[in-house]
């Protein structure tokens, strides 16, 4: 019988465990899309105990503590203690299972602690007592986090206006041999839904390019004065959070004239007009990452804020955002054709958040492969938020087969604001040799081919393709 986190956790077969512990165990992490506080590795910060590090952030475990029936006081409360506040979290762990939760809860315990207790009510005390005096010692810093788990590079994700002095700041010192990099989301910058909100977006912009935006033409100058600066900071991929992809007709007239009712009066515009400028946003985006040759990234598809009395009192990314349903086919693939007949269209990894699109996202990687740039210069990207877990891993893995090249593949990522989410690259490998072991077991690969299988395509999914597509 298979026990629950062991050694052989999620590995199913011999051939699973061979290539697992063979071919992914042991590899470097190249982690290229998080969310991590740049500040924080900067400074070496020491977290003060297992909640600050563990709970803060984490709209993932939020989320199950409000469906388990736990006060928000106890989540994002200001007037309960961290240690009641964790109390909370063990009660609530033994009820995710079947949730990737419960699996990340201990992975990262055993991984990052040693711990391997069942975190519950009458263990929470003593766990959080050992791990928080482990928190407290030099090689459980942020950096210390990143060295035990072996991370050669990590992208943050930053916006054009930010100043980026934490990555300049890591990357002159040389007794850390981490990179840490940037990577350029320019959401604020075409986000004219609130003439208000853009405003002030905007005159932030023009005070970190050093320059005056009057025109549509100037902040189309600033951004790519902000471009060219994260460029020579070390950045190689752009990142754009969007509901649906925009390609509308708009001429470089129309979106200056939206320009300047958004921003020099104010208007609210219509939602033909937000599309439209949108379009022009993204494509001047694109553009600019093609001619720098970085890599641009889409993540399309949520639905974020839906509860508004609690983005009221919360702000966003507090655990309130759902996966989407848009029609995305036509415009995606008009997007990706403009670039393409301009001979513009850059690395591109796309990122569904909806699972019905896996097929859909799969086969339109096919009309956009130029070998000019190596293998697999479009990607289908690793499955995201409520996909990143073991069933949704393996039907983006599946269709990419189906449809494409899984041995291309740039591999996992872990989108998480937390130093203890490196394990997520654990639990997609061991997922990914269990579907490959699986298969020669099974006899739907050779026997034969196993070191093929585990030196070329585990090890290359795990780590390889992504150092030889991003060039860091």
């Amino acid at each position: 019988m298979a026990m629950f986190n062991d050694e052989n956790f999620l590995l199913s077969t011999p051939s699973a465990c061979k290539l697992y512990h063979d071919y992914a165990e042991g590899l470097p992490i190249i982690d290229y899309h998080c969310h991590l506080n740049p500040q924080y590795v900067a400074a070496d910060h020491q977290f003060e105990n297992l909640s600050k590090i563990w709970l803060e952030g984490d709209h993932y475990k939020w989320r199950a503590m409000r469906t388990n029936g736990v006060d928000e006081k106890f989540i994002t409360g200001r007037e309960t203690s961290d240690w009641e506040k964790f109390e909370k979290w063990a009660e609530t762990v033994p009820y995710t299972m079947r949730n990737p939760l419960y699996h990340w809860t201990h992975l990262e315990l055993k991984t990052a602690f040693g711990v391997e207790k069942l975190l519950s009510p009458g263990t929470a005390s003593e766990i959080y007592e050992k791990c928080t005096d482990m928190l407290h010692q030099a090689d459980r810093s942020a950096r210390g986090l990143m060295k035990h788990y072996n991370v050669e590079v990590v992208c943050t994700t930053d916006d054009p206006a930010d100043s980026l002095e934490h990555h300049i700041s890591v990357a002159a010192d040389k007794t850390f041999a981490v990179k840490m990099l940037p990577t350029w989301r320019p959401d604020k910058a075409m986000a004219v839904e609130n003439p208000e909100l853009y405003k002030q977006y905007v005159d932030k912009l023009s005070a970190a390019a050093g320059m005056t935006i009057a025109t549509y033409a100037d902040l189309l100058s600033a951004l790519q004065k902000r471009h060219d600066f994260f460029a020579s900071a070390g950045c190689r991929l752009s990142d754009h959070g969007i509901e649906e992809f925009y390609a509308e007709d708009v001429t470089l007239e129309q979106a200056s004239e939206i320009f300047d009712k958004v921003y020099k009066e104010g208007k609210c515009i219509s939602s033909g007009e937000i599309a439209k400028f949108k379009t022009a946003m993204l494509l001047a985006f694109a553009e600019m990452d093609h001619d720098s040759g970085w890599t641009q990234q889409f993540h399309y598809g949520a639905i974020r804020d839906n509860n508004t009395r609690m983005f009221r009192q919360l702000g966003p990314d507090t655990g309130f955002d759902s996966i989407g349903d848009f029609t995305v086919a036509k415009k995606m693939s008009r997007f990706f054709d403009i670039l393409a007949s301009r001979d513009k269209l850059a690395k591109t990894i796309i990122y569904n958040l909806n699972p019905r699109d896996n097929e859909l996202v799969a086969t339109m990687l096919g009309n956009f492969q130029d070998g000019r740039y190596g293998a697999g210069k479009i990607q289908f990207g690793s499955g995201w938020w409520f996909l990143d877990q073991k069933d949704g891993m393996e039907r983006q893995m599946n269709a990419l087969s189906n449809l494409g090249l899984l041995s291309r593949f740039v591999g996992m990522l872990t989108d998480s604001r937390s130093f203890l989410s490196y394990p997520r690259h654990e639990y997609f490998r061991r997922t990914l040799c269990n579907l490959l072991g699986s298969d020669i077991d099974n006899g739907l690969l050779p026997l034969s081919e196993i070191d093929f299988i585990g030196r070329e395509i585990v090890a290359g999914i795990c780590y390889g393709n992504a150092k030889q597509y991003f060039k860091f």
